[in-house]
């Protein structure tokens, strides 16, 4: 027997009509959400996003360093920048981790383990005097910063049901991402009136000032029937040990795999205008002072800020609008809708006119006019990987933070393996024509989504990967 399926189909044929109110399994589920009020639900959302801003800290504060280092250590930028790549790849690896451990071990465990190893790596950076060193105590750093991110989704997707789960969850994005907007300023000024080793001991001091918080008023967020709680039993007396990499499976998932592979070809961008920007904009326009060139991270930063809440919300409104105009039918994919103008219009045109800018346009116009475009990119990518990441936890709600870990992973070892060769790309061809080869490659991320909008229901009848249903969202 066949089933037909169209861009009309649900997510399943259990779902083919509106569940009965008074169905065990809903009320069971949406027990789940009664568990904390909204002012107990904010909090979370503040301590979950306080402990992942560190993070991006880390990563963002580093860059601008990057000339003075090399410098230090006598070394070059191109090999310094490695400790990005090297970064992401550690950073993929342990958000699998820590995303397979919070679903046995509860949330607000895994963040009370990982930042003090964020802590204990921030002090061996800020301590290194060798290049090898260096690089070691960053994987340290980038496995302790690796939790925030899928852990924090995870946590979102525990508390909200799934009408409220984009807005959450562009919240939770915009204010994590708070990070980004002031890491490379925070890092820049340190570098250029201090030392870049100040600001890795900053890094230290407010990894401890997360950890308190978390610690005090964190409360555990996972469903309890799946808490293992340590000593509770004499079976949970026992360790367990988990295959980190079993939630790579997921993305046997056709619509995980294209919407990642769409998520890393809009954020891809932000690294080919953020990681070279010393070498192109400051060169360019002859900015040597580290402040300085910090500082132009700040219109991409504000631009995350305004465009992940924006579109987490737009995304709730396009799943509750598409749903009557079906007649309650809840199709995922229509949460996706509201990635498209991002992805058509501003990722692409953002780094393709931020390159022709920088090659052609010179003196105060030409910096002005990139300011406008980092902007310009801050809102696209969020635009495109909020709503993405509220679908991830829609589909596989049981399997959020996995889910969240697997795609961020993937997509991490991606960018890593581009952004090595970034700065030799620009030298090669010129930074105009890097802009281009970039901008076709956002297009084509767009392409995906388009195709995961129209055939997704046909996707998940590819590969049935515990999808959930009405039932248990």
């Amino acid at each position: 027997m066949t089933h037909e399926h169209s861009e009309e189909s649900p997510l399943l044929r259990d779902a083919e009509a509106p569940p009965l109110p008074t169905d065990p399994e809903i009320l069971k589920h949406e027990l789940l959400y009664e568990r904390f009020t909204r002012s107990q639900k904010r909090v979370i959302v503040a301590l979950i996003s306080w402990a992942a801003v560190i993070p991006f800290l880390a990563s963002g504060s580093f860059i601008p360093s990057i000339p003075e280092i090399a410098r230090e250590l006598g070394s070059t930028g191109p090999v310094i920048s490695l400790a990005v790549s090297l970064s992401l790849i550690t950073a993929a690896t342990g958000g699998l981790m820590w995303a397979t451990y919070s679903g046995s071990y509860g949330r607000r465990t895994i963040f009370l383990v990982s930042l003090p190893i964020l802590c204990i790596g921030s002090a061996g950076v800020a301590m290194s005097h060798s290049v090898p060193t260096l690089m070691f105590w960053r994987v340290v750093q980038a496995f302790g910063a690796s939790s925030g991110m899928a852990v924090g989704a995870g946590a979102i997707g525990d508390i909200y049901r799934l009408e409220e789960r984009g807005a959450a969850m562009g919240t939770f994005f915009g204010a994590f991402l708070f990070g980004p907007a002031v890491a490379p300023l925070f890092g820049g000024l340190a570098t250029h009136y201090f030392s870049w080793r100040h600001a890795q001991w900053a890094l230290f001091v407010l990894g401890l000032c997360a950890f308190v918080p978390v610690a005090l008023w964190l409360p555990e967020t996972l469903d309890p029937e799946k808490l293992r709680r340590w000593g509770a039993t004499e079976e949970h007396q026992k360790p367990v040990f988990l295959n980190p990499f079993k939630s790579l499976g997921l993305l046997r998932s056709p619509n995980i795999l294209v919407l990642t592979l769409a998520g890393t070809a809009a954020l891809v961008t932000d690294f080919v205008l953020m990681i070279p920007l010393a070498y192109t904009i400051g060169k360019q326009y002859n900015i040597t002072n580290e402040a300085i060139i910090g500082a132009f991270f700040l219109p991409a930063g504000l631009g995350n800020i305004i465009g992940a809440p924006l579109a987490g919300r737009l995304s709730d409104r396009v799943v509750v609008a598409w749903r009557a105009r079906r007649g309650g039918v809840w199709v995922p994919e229509d949460r996706l809708r509201a990635c498209l103008w991002g992805a058509a219009l501003f990722v692409p045109l953002s780094v393709l006119l931020s390159g022709l800018t920088t090659q052609f346009v010179p003196g105060t116009p030409g910096i002005v006019l990139n300011l406008v475009w980092l902007f310009m990119n801050g809102i696209g990518v969020d635009i495109v990987l909020s709503p993405s990441s509220a679908y991830y936890v829609d589909i596989l709600h049981s399997k959020s933070a996995e889910t969240m870990a697997a795609s961020g992973s993937f997509r991490a070892l991606i960018i890593a393996l581009i952004t090595a060769g970034i700065l030799p790309l620009i030298n090669t061809i010129g930074v105009a024509a890097t802009g281009a080869v970039f901008a076709g490659v956002a297009w084509l991320g767009y392409g995906m989504i388009l195709f995961t909008i129209k055939y997704g229901d046909r996707m998940r009848a590819w590969v049935d990967v515990g999808y959930s249903t009405v039932r248990d969202n």
